[in-house]
């Protein structure tokens, strides 16, 4: 279940709670009654495994081939 962040614009009161995807955003501060908003807040993200990098999924051409390139004319 995520866990999401509240404040109350009234008595500044914060607080996490955690809530399923289908339940309703909290609207009544439980201190004082007075109006919450959510806090939304940045999520770190990392992406690990093959495929994330343009060189892990592009085969090289068959074409040229680095010893090719690096002969040299006398």
């Amino acid at each position: 279940m995520p866990t999401y962040s509240y404040r109350c614009t009234e008595c500044d009161n914060a607080f996490d709670i955690q809530q399923a995807l289908s339940d309703d955003s909290l609207t009544e501060c439980p201190a004082c009654k007075g109006k919450l908003r959510k806090l939304f807040n940045t999520v770190g993200v990392t992406f690990n495994g093959s495929g994330f990098y343009r060189t892990d999924s592009r085969k090289s051409s068959g074409g040229e081939s680095k010893s090719s390139s690096s002969s040299s004319s006398s």
